[in-house]
C-alpha cells in the first residue's frame, strides 16, 4: 500500500526528532571549553605554547581518564591576537556554546568581560592574571585569579628584595624601575609597588613601553641616565627579549633585573641565551617541570600518539606547564561540581563557578593528579577566590632556568585592605552589593 502524505510527513517528523535527540544527547554529554589563544602577532612566542598546554591537558583526560566521570570534553579555539576586541568577539561567539567557563588568557580581555559576566553567568578563571581586587568573591562572585595576581606578585618581588638587602629597612633610598607594559597587564601592580614605596621608602620609576614592545632604546637610555639599584620588568612576548637585549647593549646587569611571571619563560631568553644570564623572574607556583607525572601523562598518551598540539620538546617548559595548571584546575572545577551535583553528569556554568568557589586540592588529590612537587596544596572559598599565592624566584643561568630562592607568599597584612578597598570602590561605582551569607552556600 502507497503511504499517505501524512505518513510520510510523520515519518519525517519522527526522524528529525530522533535526528535532534540524538544531537542533543551527543552534546548534552560534552563539557564544552572554549580556548581564546594567541598563535599570531607579537606576542604568539609566549602564548603559543600556553595554549597547547591547555589543549594537550584536556586530550589527555579524554584519553587517559574517558573525561570526567565518563563526561567527554570537549574544546574549540579563537584567535584574540591578543587583542581586547577580538577577544571580545570571541567571547560573544562562543558564550553561548559552553557550558564550563571562560579563561580569557588576557588582562584587558577579562576587565571588559568582568562586567558581562554577571549577566551571562559566565565563570572567568585568571590564573596569574587579570584583576587583583577579583580575589575578594564577596564582590566578584564570577572571577577567579585562582593562585595569584599582580599584586600578589609584585609584593613578593618586594619582600625578595628585602630579604637581598638584608631587611626591608635596607630599601630606604634605593632607585627601582618598573619597566611595564603600557595595558591593563602592565599597569595593574602599579598601585601594589606604590604603596610598598611609600612603606619602605625606595623611589619608584614608571616607564611604560607602548605597542609590542619592540622599541624600547628610549627607555633603556633613561634607565642608564638613572642608575637604578633594580630594574623590575612587567612585560609579555617580544617585548620581554627586547628589553633583555637592551639591557645588554647599555650595560645593565641582567641580575639586578626580576620580571614577572609572564616574564621568565624560554621565549623570553632562549634568543639571547648567555647574554641574559643573571637574569631573574618569578615563578608561580611552578618551573620547568620535564620530570613530573603530569608531563610524562601527556606524553605517553598525547604525543606518543602523534597528537600533540605543538612540539614535544616543549612540553615541561615553563609556559607550557603554566597552560596544564590553567587546565587543570578548570577540569578540577568540573569534577568538584560533579561531587555536588551528580557524577557523570555535564554541568552549567553556574554549577563550575560553584566548583570553582569550593576547589581543594590537597597533596594527595595532586599527587594523584600527576602534579605531586610542581605547586602546592591550596583551597578557595566563598570570600577568597584566590587562595594562598606563592612563588619562587628562578635564574637563567645561560641556558636553563633553576629555582634561586625559597617559596615566598603575598603578605596579606598589606594586601587585605587594599582589595577590600578596590572592591568596595568596585561594588559602588557597579551598584552592587556584596554577597550574603546565603548566597555563598547556593
Amino acid at each position: 500500500m502507497k503511504p499517505s502524505r501524512f505518513a510520510i510527513a510523520a515519518a519525517v517528523l519522527a526522524a528529525s526528532a530522533c535526528a535532534v535527540t540524538s544531537a542533543a544527547y551527543a552534546q548534552a554529554k560534552e563539557q564544552f571549553f572554549p580556548l581564546l589563544v594567541y598563535r599570531t602577532g607579537a606576542f604568539a612566542p609566549n602564548g603559543t605554547p600556553w595554549a597547547n598546554g591547555k589543549q594537550d591537558y584536556l586530550k589527555m583526560i579524554n584519553a587517559r581518564d574517558g573525561g570526567v566521570n565518563g563526561v567527554k570534553l570537549t574544546y574549540e579555539e579563537c584567535e584574540t591576537a591578543y587583542a581586547t576586541d577580538r577577544g571580545v568577539e570571541c567571547y560573544e561567539r562562543l558564550k553561548g556554546k559552553t557550558n564550563t567557563l571562560f579563561d580569557p588568557q588576557s588582562t584587558g580581555i577579562t576587565f571588559a568581560l568582568t562586567d558581562k559576566a554577571p549577566g551571562d553567568k559566565m565563570p572567568m578563571l585568571t590564573v596569574g592574571y587579570g584583576l587583583a581586587a577579583s580575589q575578594d568573591g564577596g564582590v566578584f562572585k564570577w572571577n577567579f585569579p585562582i593562585l595569584g595576581s599582580y599584586w600578589t606578585g609584585a609584593d613578593i618581588l618586594i619582600q625578595h628584595l628585602g630579604k637581598k638587602e638584608g631587611g626591608l629597612d635596607k630599601l630606604k633610598g634605593k632607585k627601582i624601575t618598573l619597566v611595564y607594559h603600557d595595558s591593563p597587564f602592565g599597569k595593574e601592580p602599579i598601585p601594589l609597588f606604590q604603596e610598598r614605596a611609600r612603606m619602605h621608602g625606595f623611589d619608584l620609576q614608571l616607564l611604560p613601553v607602548p605597542g609590542a614592545g619592540v622599541e624600547q632604546k628610549a627607555t633603556w637610555l633613561q634607565i642608564r641616565q638613572a642608575r637604578p639599584d633594580y630594574v623590575f620588568l612587567w612585560g609579555w612576548g617580544v617585548m620581554n627579549s627586547t628589553a633583555l637585549k637592551e639591557a645588554q647593549a647599555t650595560g645593565y646587569p641582567r641580575e639586578k633585573m626580576y620580571g614577572v611571571w609572564w616574564s621568565g619563560a624560554e621565549p623570553d631568553v632562549r634568543d639571547i641565551g648567555a647574554g641574559a644570564k643573571g637574569y631573574n623572574a618569578l615563578a608561580l607556583q611552578h618551573g620547568a617541570e620535564r620530570n613530573s607525572k603530569v608531563v610524562q601523562d601527556i606524553i605517553k598518551h598525547v604525543h606518543d600518539k602523534g597528537q600533540g598540539s605543538g612540539p614535544k620538546d616543549e612540553v615541561g617548559q615553563v609556559l607550557y606547564m603554566r597552560g596544564l595548571i590553567i587546565q587543570m584546575l578548570g577540569v578540577e572545577a568540573v569534577r568538584r561540581a560533579q561531587e555536588r551535583f551528580g557524577k557523570g553528569k555535564v554541568m552549567t556554568t553556574e554549577q563550575v563557578r560553584w566548583g570553582l568557589e569550593n576547589l581543594s586540592l590537597d597533596q594527595k588529590k595532586l599527587d594523584a593528579l600527576g602534579f605531586g612537587g610542581v605547586m602546592r596544596p591550596f583551597s578557595t572559598s566563598c570570600q577568597d577566590h584566590m587562595g594562598p599565592s606563592w612563588a619562587r624566584i628562578h635564574t637563567w643561568d645561560g641556558s636553563k632556568w633553576e629555582f634561586a630562592s625559597d617559596w615566598y607568599q603575598a603578605d596579606e597584612q598589606v594586601l587585605k585592605p587594599m582589595i577590600r578597598q578596590a572592591a568596595d570602590k568596585y561594588a559602588s561605582e557597579k551598584k552592587l552589593t556584596r554577597r550574603t551569607p546565603q548566597d555563598c552556600q547556593s
